[in-house]
């Protein structure tokens, strides 16, 4: 049974990203009121001013929490110890944490966050579907290569829209709180059958080209994104796509009632909609 959210009001943080846009809409059109945090918006939130913590929280019930730029990232336990500090002074009552699914330095800031004594459910997923249309692979797909530090592993790559969905079920039904889940997709790929998946829905040739951690940084760097910055995100990935990671999960299913996305649907879909256009 739903519980009847309509007077509550959810603060959705980094709400202008990949999840939080998403769950936000979806918030709004089932009637919950939704305070939008991001740096830029109408509600003034950043994980790196702690000062706009306190604003955006005000008045509110409950919270999504998206910590950028990873739960896994080495100043998150204390970020995380902070906002719930800050969340509970609020008077907020729940929390929903999207984390990382494998990522024992996350579930390090998952307990630094649980010791706000606040209601808090976390979601550990997968690797993001999306993360080749809407991220920062999406130039690489269109140039024809996926560069990537993954080897031939293999990933349940989840759906950003499933994770949406699943986030609005756990903020809005009572019998999540204080839940652990764990969200993936409905098959396992490797990075070279996902070129193959969306050079089918492309009709352009798209082929993964395997690099190490360090060649990984150095393209990060090419985006701009500093050396500290870039160097920890490549050694992450490289963890994380060690093959501990390779298995299912039937989340989606238990709480939604239907089968989680296809990466070949995705691929089609996001191909129809211009994701890759040039």
């Amino acid at each position: 049974m739903t519980e009847n959210t309509t007077n509550e009001t959810v603060l959705v943080t980094a709400a202008t990203g990949k999840t939080g846009r998403r769950v936000a809409e979806r918030l709004t059109a089932r009637g919950v009121r939704v305070r939008a945090g991001s740096r830029k918006g109408a509600v003034a939130f950043d994980w790196a001013d702690e000062s706009t913590w306190a604003p955006a929280l005000h008045g509110t019930d409950a919270a999504y929490v998206n910590y950028f730029p990873d739960l896994a990232a080495p100043d998150a336990p204390q970020v995380m110890r902070a906002f719930g500090r800050a969340a509970a002074e609020a008077g907020v009552r729940r929390l929903v944490l999207l984390s990382g699914r494998g990522e024992p330095e996350a579930v390090v800031a998952e307990g630094a966050l649980r010791e706000s004594g606040l209601e808090l459910t976390v979601v550990r997923a997968a690797f993001f579907a999306q993360n080749f249309s809407e991220g920062a692979m999406r130039e690489g797909v269109q140039a024809g290569e996926i560069v990537f530090p993954a080897r031939g592993t293999a990933e349940p790559f989840v759906d950003a829209d499933d994770l949406a969905d699943f986030m609005v079920a756990v903020l809005t039904e009572p019998e999540h709180r204080g839940a652990v889940h764990e969200l993936t997709g409905p098959r396992l790929l490797t990075f070279a059958e996902v070129a193959q998946e969306i050079g089918r829905a492309t009709g352009r040739d798209v082929r993964y080209v395997p690099a190490s951690a360090a060649e990984y940084a150095q393209a990060l760097q090419q985006f701009g994104l500093p050396e500290p910055d870039a160097e920890w995100l490549a050694g992450l990935f490289d963890t994380l796509l060690d093959g501990h990671n390779a298995s299912l999960t039937d989340g989606v299913e238990r709480v939604l009632g239907r089968a989680p996305k296809d990466f070949a649907d995705f691929a089609k879909d996001s191909a129809a909609a211009g994701a890759w256009a040039a």
